[in-house]
Formats: C-alpha cells, sequence, structure tokens
C-alpha cells in the first residue's frame, strides 16, 4: 500500500478554480526554494525529520488494504504507543474516513497532529489541511502555513504548492506573490499537475514573474498532458487562439473533445461551433453542434448567435440533437 495520506487541497489556486485531490509524495532536496538564497527575506523553515517507513509487510497496513479495519486500528494503535509516527497517521486516517469506526475529525485531527510532531509528512499536510478548514480543530490558517512550510523545507511538492498558494494570496502568510510563485514552480517541476496549470496562470497574468505567453502555454500543456480537465480545456483554447505557439485547431479539438466529455460547459459550447463550422478537420454536422449546444446551455454557457442557429435547424434534427443531449446528461448521471 502507498503508505501515503491523499490530501485534499482546501486553498484556491491562482487559476480557474480547478480543484484536486493529490497524493503527498516524497522526501526532495529543496533547492534554494526556502533556504535564503533566492532574494526572498523570509526565513527558512526548520527542517522536519524524516518518518521511517514502516516495512512494506507490515500487519497494520495489510489489514488496512484487506479492509479489515478494525484490525488495522487495534494494530496501528499499539505500534503508535511504541512512538511510530506512521503508525500514529494511519490511525488518523481511519478515524477521518469513518473507515470501520464513527467518522471522527477530533480524533483524527489530535492523531495527525501528533504524527506530525513526530515527523510524518503525510500527518503535516493532513493536519495543515484540517487547520485550514477549521474541520476537527479550530481554524487558523496561520498555524497551517507552519504545518505545510514544514513539509515543504524535506521538498515535499504538494507542501510547497499548498505554501504558494497562502503566499499568492496573502492567507496565513505575508502575500508574497514571487516567493508564491516559486513554490508553485518547485511543485509544478515535480508534476503536481494543479501545480502545473496555476504556474501557466502565473505567466500568463504576470504574477510573481515575467508574463511569458510561452512559458505559460508549455506549463498548461504539461497539466493539460497529465489529464486535468481544466488545463485540457485552456490549453484548447490556447492553441485555437494562438497564445504562446503555433495557431492549430487540429491539435486543439482532443482536448476540447475531452474537456467538453468531462463537463467543462465552456469546451461544450466551443465544440458546438466546431462542428457548426466544421473547423480543425471536423466536418460540418449541424446536427451534433446542436447537441452540444443544448448541453453548454443547460451548464450556464449563453450563446444567442448558436441558439438561432439551432432554432433554425429542421424538426427532425431538433429532436435528434435533442435525444443525443439528454442521453449525454442521463449517462453523466449514472457516472456520479
Amino acid at each position: 500500500m502507498n503508505k501515503t495520506v491523499l490530501a485534499l487541497l482546501l486553498v484556491t489556486g491562482a487559476g480557474a478554480g480547478a480543484a484536486a485531490v493529490l497524493v503527498a509524495t516524497g522526501q526532495i532536496a529543496l533547492p534554494d526554494l526556502v533556504s535564503g538564497k533566492s532574494g526572498v527575506d523570509d526565513p527558512a523553515p526548520a527542517e522536519v525529520p524524516a518518518a521511517k517507513p514502516l516495512p512494506d509487510d507490515d500487519a497494520a497496513y495489510m489489514a488496512f488494504d484487506q479492509g479489515q479495519y478494525l484490525t488495522a486500528l487495534s494494530l496501528a494503535e499499539r505500534r503508535a504507543a511504541l512512538g511510530d509516527p506512521q503508525a500514529h497517521t494511519l490511525v488518523a486516517r481511519i478515524y477521518e474516513g469513518g473507515l470501520g469506526v464513527g467518522k471522527d475529525d477530533i480524533t483524527a485531527a489530535r492523531w495527525y497532529a501528533r504524527a506530525a510532531e513526530l515527523g510524518d509528512i503525510p500527518a503535516m499536510l493532513a493536519i495543515g489541511n484540517m487547520l485550514a478548514e477549521g474541520r476537527g480543530i479550530g481554524k487558523d490558517r496561520v498555524a497551517a502555513a507552519a504545518m505545510y512550510e514544514k513539509a515543504a523545507a524535506t521538498g515535499d511538492p504538494l507542501a510547497n504548492y499548498n505554501l504558494g498558494l497562502l503566499f499568492l494570496k496573502g492567507d496565513g502568510k505575508p502575500e508574497n506573490p514571487h516567493r508564491a510563485a516559486k513554490h508553485i514552480q518547485y511543485a509544478a517541476e515535480k508534476n503536481i499537475a494543479q501545480a502545473q496549470y496555476d504556474l501557466a496562470a502565473l505567466y500568463q497574468k504576470g504574477v510573481g514573474v515575467e508574463a511569458d505567453a510561452i512559458a505559460a502555454a508549455t506549463w498548461m500543456s504539461k497539466a493539460a498532458r497529465q489529464g486535468l480537465v481544466s488545463a485540457q480545456y485552456e490549453y484548447a483554447v490556447m492553441l485555437m487562439r494562438g497564445f504562446g505557439l503555433k495557431e492549430d485547431e487540429s491539435k486543439a479539438i482532443p482536448f476540447l473533445q475531452t474537456a467538453a466529455e468531462n463537463g467543462i460547459a465552456g469546451a461544450q459550447n466551443r465544440l458546438a461551433w466546431i462542428h457548426q463550422e466544421g473547423a480543425g478537420g471536423v466536418p460540418k454536422d449541424p446536427a451534433e453542434a446542436a447537441k452540444w449546444r443544448l448541453i453548454a446551455k443547460a451548464g450556464g454557457v449563453a450563446d444567442e448567435k448558436l441558439d438561432l442557429l439551432v432554432d433554425a435547424l429542421p424538426d427532425s434534427q431538433k429532436k435528434s440533437a435533442q435525444k443525443a443531449a439528454q442521453e449525454w446528461q442521463d449517462k453523466q448521471l449514472t457516472l456520479r
């Protein structure tokens, strides 16, 4: 089992609100990012000793993997009594998830806090998130930032990303766009897709970095190719407009299609226009255009011009498009 903890990101990124559930990973030496050598005045955070990993055949984790949560809890509590940091984190995970026991965020926060004190990096991220949200413990963004900073000092990519977002917003940390950009870029370079998306937004807007359309397109491309749906839409738009790269509708369409299929209303409406006009090598198909327009309209996108084109279709094509749109929407409900 991967012994890290899934960390729900609780702070809003610089981009267009794409949420992320990311895995806290790695203990990578942090190069100059928070060491004081980067020209930033903030003091370097204290380093956190690496938690000693449990053996791969650890009985508590084996029980957890098999869904034997009460057994895992009992075994983990015994290991925790011996001061094992990861055992504390496993106990917290069980209470946080309500796995075999009643969901108890207060108890989970207490166990995560102790695991963090003992040096477990995923626990630092987890208690940082709980502090940021005020879940199971009093809301305290300053304390959350401190937890992220400790984990970031070990080189953890997700911790750097979360910390960068707090610097960006001036929330729990003094507002410092340049410091924010450094942390976010570090995470982006370690393949955190949401960080790549937000770094692209920073380059596009010139926040914390010099505005650079090529860099914006490059980082958006990386996030899109990792499957981040919001990035796929934004990258498709960049390709269609030639922002930071050569205009290429044919390359944009697969990203646009994927984003549309995943519920991005703006992508759905743009895809409707692609089918309406027969752009990018896609055959002109007014019925398919009407289908995607109806889906986008249901998602809240206004487009009077395209609505008029749909209304002008023969009744048979309109009924076919309405049926196809309804089938698509019904399918999405079954996938939730």
